[in-house]
């Protein structure tokens, strides 16, 4: 049976309430309850014991990060989250280190994580699509989805996981498609997770 940890990032404000996000969770919950997927979650501005959320990462075979996009990253309790969780783990449950040692100190930074699975971040995003991707989209300058979400796919990579293809819902304020979004965030469910995991 495939271990699945779902982190909810969302932080709450007036003009963003969590709701798209918490209906994601929620799709991808029931198709992964339908394949006999086992479930664990984290809502990171609800509060959280670090060993007991250690001792999630150890479990989980697979990790959904639901975002919203807050200021080009992750919302401010989703970052305290990782900081609190993954430092603590990073000296000995969740990553031997940086990955160097005493014979190579300048080899292999970054690759001491021990744990093994797969990712998948999920972002909703104020952003349109075409703001990513084209160069003359002054803003982003031609960078991609992942581009701009490097640091969270680099945080993963040192612990040992490897990413699935990241979701977004685009547009999410000014000009939703949310009907779309589902249609589209379940297709990426099945086809990034149920086949491939």
């Amino acid at each position: 049976m495939k271990k699945i940890l779902v982190i909810n990032g969302h932080q709450y404000y007036p003009f963003a309430e969590g709701k798209l996000n918490s209906s994601l969770i929620q799709r991808a919950t029931q198709i992964m309850e339908e394949q006999d997927y086992e479930v664990k979650y984290t809502t990171s501005e609800k509060g959280y014991n670090v060993e007991e959320e250690i001792e999630k990462w150890l479990w989980a075979d697979v990790f959904i990060l639901q975002t919203p996009l807050n200021w080009m990253g992750v919302t401010w309790s989703f970052k305290k989250y990782l900081d609190e969780v993954l430092t603590a783990g990073m000296m000995g449950k969740l990553s031997n280190g940086d990955g160097r040692s005493s014979e190579a100190p300048k080899k292999n930074y970054g690759l001491g994580g021990l744990l093994e699975g797969k990712y998948m971040i999920s972002v909703t995003a104020n952003a349109p699509r075409e703001a990513f991707n084209n160069p003359e989209e002054k803003f982003f300058n031609g960078i991609s989805e992942d581009d701009l979400l490097l640091p969270m796919h680099l945080n993963f990579r040192w612990f040992g996981l490897e990413p699935l293809k990241t979701f977004f819902a685009y547009d999410v304020m000014k000009n939703p498609t949310i009907e779309d979004d589902f249609k589209r965030f379940e297709t990426h469910i099945k086809e990034e997770l149920i086949e491939k995991i």
